[in-house]
């Protein structure tokens, strides 16, 4: 295992990252679908994200059982960052949705490890999404302009934009739900 980490933690973690994230969308929802909106050609969050999962690919390359090929741990040790400067300079367009696309793909493994091998019915909220996340993420990091169409779909309406919304806090008081009935501690 990469990471350690409880299943009920885990889904707290989750769920309420959910529900703010969504709860932010209907309370301030004209700014915030300006933002997302721009959000696909915003360099800056481009750059940031990248350096975030380009941070997090290094510790996990530093740190992680490589198996048999441990020995090619200081090469790939250099080839994350070098990879991460390449993306910079040569994938301008979209950086910010393809380094979304990385992190949301990172992101899924210690959701997946969390609920791996758990009796708990209620684990599935977490690996729907978890897999959601891997397919968006794969998606976004070939083909990133389907999230500013996916963007330009939500914001085109209220009703839509609310929906998503809404839909995403009823999500996450799911998931919370069940951490705190359900998901029994490991430790």
């Amino acid at each position: 295992m990469i990471y350690n980490y409880d299943l009920k933690t885990v889904g707290l973690i989750v769920g309420i990252a959910l529900v703010a994230v969504h709860l932010i969308g209907v309370i301030y929802a004209k700014g915030m679908k300006r933002l997302a909106q721009a959000f696909p050609r915003s360099r800056a969050m481009g750059v940031a994200l990248l350096g975030i999962a380009t941070a997090w690919a290094f510790w996990l390359v530093a740190t992680m059982d490589l198996g048999e090929f441990s020995g090619m741990r200081s090469m790939l040790k250099m080839i994350v960052p070098i990879a991460c400067v390449l993306t910079y300079f040569f994938v301008e367009d979209f950086l910010s949705v393809r380094a979304l696309g990385m992190i949301l793909l990172l992101l899924a493994e210690p959701v997946l490890e969390a609920a791996f091998l758990r009796p708990e019915q209620g684990k599935l909220l977490l690996v729907v999404l978890a897999y959601g996340w891997i397919i968006f993420g794969m998606f976004w990091v070939g083909m990133p302009y389907l999230m500013r169409d996916q963007i330009a779909w939500l914001a085109k309406s209220n009703a839509r934009w609310m929906a998503a919304c809404f839909g995403g806090i009823l999500y996450g008081a799911v998931v919370i739900f069940c951490a705190l009935a359900y998901f029994q501690s490991q430790y």
